[in-house]
């Protein structure tokens, strides 16, 4: 395995700040980079840059997620070629050469010193992660990984044995978490709160329980093991979430990367996806105020905000000039979404036309920008939040969807539509405590308590009527909107069910098969001898026994 320079972190300074899974964090806090040295006093510096590592990985595997299942936008007609061996060199080298290699040093010095709580977030931390790379990729290297002496070109473990592997680790790290030890001098998740940290590591297993209810029989009474001992993730006071900053003016820029992108002097710089703007739009969701910030009234060849007809217009949005393409159906959103938000199409290759202050940014949640008040002003620099949003990377709202999916399993439809409702409302709930982020925002605008009650019960009722196909969309569309900032899960549970059915069409009529899983990164393929590349990306992980799946291939 290729093995680089690894830039280290200098100690975050504090300034009064408390870092929490709840609270506002002032990320401003990056220092010059340093070499890592093997010595005692370096433990919390390897800590920290673990952290960051770690939100880094789960935000861009989660972007990867979230724009196969159309949460976000994807770029590029053709799947092979958007997800190609070299798009995903980042995200394997932040695990493998980033977290993997400075845990196997940290973990040597916190063994010396007894430093067990470090040892036991560190072992939670990696096991989401084998787990994370499994659900991409399948087999990876973990037996003869970060041993370059002994292992220059470590083979890849199979991938049911390292989920195995992981799941144990968790096991581990909660142990560890009991035995007595000092707290970490930065914890930017939960403030060294580790019984916060176990309930993590049980949820992580309940999420690998739900990936392997179809290979695993006992997998249904692990997962509600769990559930019974009520030590989990219930609550969205124990949600683990990376917290950002504000700081743009000197180096670094702490602020939400989503945030960055569009809240600058040349306008928006990234495209939402048409199809979660329009499933929302259309159902008047509660949230959609705060996902998406609309800049402009009127999306070309659609109906404004304000309910007037908008013309076309093909220097800003080419395709408001085109025909509808053939394998689209006249029910599926193409092109223009009403109510003046402007996005993009699943697969869209189109240049950048001059749009940048028309197309909709990226709202308050949950990268702290603006508040959708319908003010319909262009973006600019210090709007919002200002960028002080999250990584979402465990929610209570993930935890209720996963149990109301086992109880679908289980034929309990009843029980899924009490548990879907469950999620709806704390997502809802996390979603509202982000408006206040935006001292512009006028949240009379917000949707009421009543408006909220009034949705999450047409949704109920819409399940409760529905045939169980029915049941399975509409529990699918709610976990693909509560898991706006990172799909990974979603991208999971599109490949356990095959739903919703009801996904926007490639714009390509031949994108190629959908990723089952992923390429292996290039500059793994190409420099280890013991991991041959893959054929192609309908390669399957052993969960994903799907066979109902490619009833579905137009939907790719």
């Amino acid at each position: 395995m290729k093995k680089l320079n690894k830039i280290s972190i200098l100690f975050f300074l504090l300034l009064g700040i408390t870092f929490t899974s709840c609270e506002t964090t002032d990320l401003d806090l990056l220092d010059d980079p340093n070499q890592i040295t093997l010595d005692k006093a370096d433990l919390e510096r390897y800590m920290v840059a673990i952290q960051l590592d770690f939100k880094d990985f789960a935000r861009l595997m989660g972007s990867n997620g979230s724009q196969l299942v159309r949460i976000d936008y994807m770029f590029g007609r053709t799947y092979a070629n958007n997800f190609a061996p070299e798009n995903t060199n980042t995200e394997w080298a932040i695990a493998y050469q980033g977290m993997f290699s400075d845990m196997k040093n940290a973990e040597a010095i916190a063994t010396e010193i007894e430093a067990n709580k470090h040892i036991g977030v560190m072992k939670i931390i990696k096991a989401y992660t084998l787990l994370t790379l499994v659900d991409f990729y399948g087999d990876i290297p973990l037996s003869e990984a970060t041993q370059p002496a002994e292992f220059p070109n470590p083979q890849a473990d199979d991938d049911a044995a390292v989920y195995a592997a992981a799941l144990a680790m968790l096991d581990e790290g909660i142990s560890f978490l009991n035995q007595d030890g000092l707290g970490m001098d930065i914890d930017f998740y939960y403030n060294n709160d580790f019984s916060k940290w176990i309930r993590f590591a049980n949820s992580v297993k309940l999420n690998a329980y739900t990936n392997t209810r179809k290979v695993d029989g006992e997998a249904m009474n692990k997962f509600n093991a769990i559930i019974n001992s009520g030590n989990y993730i219930s609550s969205t006071a124990d949600d683990l979430q990376f917290r950002y900053g504000t700081n743009y003016l000197t180096t670094p820029d702490t602020r939400h990367p989503a945030y960055r992108a569009d809240y600058n002097v040349s306008g928006a710089g990234n495209y939402r996806s048409n199809w979660l703007m329009d499933v929302m739009y259309e159902n008047d969701d509660p949230r959609r105020r705060y996902y998406f910030y609309r800049q402009h009234i009127c999306t070309p060849n659609s109906t404004g905000a304000d309910g007037v007809p908008c013309a076309s217009d093909q220097q800003r949005l080419f395709c408001s000039t085109q025909a509808r393409p053939p394998h689209y159906p006249s029910s599926m959103v193409f092109c223009s979404v009403d109510g003046g938000y402007w996005g993009r199409d699943h697969g869209n290759a189109e240049g950048i036309p001059p749009d940048s202050f028309r197309r909709t940014a990226v709202g308050v949640y949950p990268a702290a920008g603006n508040f959708d008040d319908n003010r319909f002003s262009t973006v600019g620099l210090e709007q919002g939040g200002q960028g002080a949003g999250i990584v979402p990377i465990m929610l209570a709202s993930w935890i209720d969807l996963m149990r109301a999916e086992m109880a679908m399993a289980n034929n309990n439809s009843s029980g899924a539509n009490t548990l879907m409702q469950s999620a709806m409302q704390k997502s809802i709930a996390k979603v509202q405590s982000f408006g206040s982020l935006d001292p512009d925002a006028d949240l009379s605008m917000a949707p009421s308590a009543g408006d909220v009650s009034a949705y999450i019960a047409g949704v109920g009722a819409a399940f409760t009527a529905a045939s169980t196909e029915g049941k399975w969309n509409i529990l699918a569309t709610q976990n693909f909107i509560a898991h706006y900032g990172n799909g990974i899960e979603s991208y999971n549970f599109y490949r356990r069910t095959g739903y919703p059915t009801s996904l926007q069409f490639n714009i390509e009529q031949s994108p190629g098969s959908f990723v089952r899983s992923f390429f292996y990164p290039a500059d793994e393929a190409n420099t280890n001898s013991s991991i041959q590349q893959k054929p192609n990306v309908q390669v399957q992980v052993f969960w994903d026994n799907n066979p109902a799946f490619p009833a579905f291939p137009v939907a790719n």
